[in-house]
């Protein structure tokens, strides 16, 4: 929480100088419009535009349909250049320097090591060549003068049914730079209960779990993801609000993603209660779920009043590249749209950092080493 003048509405220079975590963001979903033009024409593949602007703006547009199954079609030409060692570095070096800049200081990049095996790679070769491609990146960081912490997220998708291969690449890679596990692609139809026992096998070697639902699917693929597959955090989870109703100005209760129920009571079903008792952290994405469907607006959208619910609210960018968007992008659509203010922005900050994917005392140290002194520098400037 801040000390100084909470209510305070930053603009966007405060906004991008304030200190960022983001735990859910696709490294095939960030890349450099210039960079996938690059890629594509040395591997000999056709994208639908020949300049970086054009196709920046067909990749938002494209995703812009309302539908998750047509936004994840986009990644058909990200991945396609992502087949080798060298181009698999050089994307997650970008990927470092650009979240760098945008005043990030910690991240976990979230990728599908089986998508990037048509050039011959092993699953272990990718993962490696990320590897130094995110080390690369921390050090061009650093001098700089941006310092930066950076994981892996290896994601099996759910769909290909090649779970425990990955989950075995996470734990193989665990203290080589894999922070941890996630399922995603479609939700509905590939629940978590599709590959029980490898959950068990998570947890019995120590690796945190996040889990995609609540984006395209409801309540049932949420509790599935807390309690079979134990997530210790909520990819998206917009949908837990379906589980809250609201009564607003003695009106009859309603709920869903529809309205945001302000200014009314809530009345919690009982597994919104447990996500909230447990604290589980949500990855909640603004941008990225109004182009899927998921939410109508940012002054509408469940972040809003799951954060004044105590929720463990986090925000995150999802994907850069067919959002458009930024960590500064999205702090400043919710301060210009949904009213929040530089006390909200240093909560859910603050709450994404406890929510990382590392041990306690590191998790503490990035709070109170390197986010309270930026967030004070940034108050001062209020004052």
């Amino acid at each position: 929480m801040t000390t100084q003048d909470p209510g305070a509405r930053p603009g966007e220079a405060l906004i991008r100088a304030l200190p960022k975590v983001v735990l859910h963001d696709h490294l095939d979903g960030g890349l450099r419009p210039q960079t996938v033009l690059e890629l594509a024409d040395a591997a000999g593949h056709p994208l639908p535009a020949t300049d970086a602007e054009s196709l920046a703006g067909w990749f938002r547009d494209a995703a812009d349909s309302g539908s998750l199954v047509r936004y994840l079609e986009t990644f058909e030409h990200t991945i396609a250049v992502m087949q080798t060692a060298d181009n698999l570095a050089r994307v997650a070096r970008e990927a470092v320097l650009d979240l760098a800049a945008d005043g990030v200081v910690y991240a976990e990049q979230r990728w599908a090591p089986e998508q990037h095996l048509s050039g011959g790679l092993s699953l272990a070769e990718t993962v490696e060549a990320v590897q130094a491609g995110i080390d690369d990146g921390i050090a061009a960081a650093a001098a700089d003068g941006h310092i930066i912490r950076v994981g892996q997220l290896v994601t099996a998708m759910r769909h290909q049914d090649r779970w425990q291969e990955i989950a075995e690449l996470a734990v193989t890679y665990r203290d080589l730079g894999v922070v941890g596990f996630d399922i995603a692609g479609p939700e509905a139809g590939f629940p978590p209960s599709r590959h029980l026992s490898i959950w068990r096998f998570l947890a019995e070697h120590d690796v945190p779990v996040t889990i995609h639902a609540g984006e395209a699917d409801g309540l049932d693929s949420i509790g599935q993801a807390v309690h079979l597959g134990h997530a210790d955090r909520l990819g998206h989870g917009a949908r837990i609000i379906d589980d809250i109703a609201f009564v607003a100005n003695g009106d009859p209760a309603e709920s869903g993603l529809s309205g945001d129920g302000r200014g009314g009571a809530a009345d919690l079903g009982r597994l919104a209660h447990w996500v909230r008792d447990h604290q589980i952290p949500l990855e909640l994405c603004p941008v990225s779920n109004l182009q899927t469907g998921a939410a109508e607006s940012i002054a509408k959208h469940p972040i809003t009043r799951l954060k004044e619910l105590d929720f463990a609210v986090t925000l995150n960018t999802d994907n850069r590249l067919m959002s458009r968007t930024s960590m500064t992008h999205e702090m400043k659509l919710l301060v210009d749209e949904a009213g929040w203010t530089l006390d909200d922005l240093v909560d859910v900050t603050v709450t994404a950092a406890w929510g990382a994917f590392m041990h306690h005392d590191e998790r503490r140290d990035l709070v109170e080493q390197v986010l309270l002194p930026k967030i004070q520098k940034v108050e001062g400037a209020l004052v």
